[in-house]
């Protein structure tokens, strides 16, 4: 998405999460508990930057369904 406005943000909906964590244990965790608040995409592969300390991993998310832990 290259620009985003009023249109866009009106009403939740999808989302893309970057998660930075000291380690893999600590971005499964936080992608558990988004997985109880909304419909995801589950956790990508994490992975590390040369040069830069921690992991990485994206999800995708809709904040308009919920997820495993019930109505949101």
């Amino acid at each position: 998405m290259d620009h985003i406005d009023e249109v866009h943000v009106c009403e939740p909906g999808p989302v893309v999460l970057d998660i930075t964590a000291q380690d893999e244990d600590t971005v499964r965790a936080v992608t558990s508990r988004l997985d109880e608040l909304w419909a995801t995409s589950g956790i990508g592969p994490a992975r590390r930057l040369d040069g830069e300390p921690g992991v990485r991993a994206r999800l995708y998310a809709d904040t308009r369904r919920s997820g495993t832990g019930g109505p949101v």
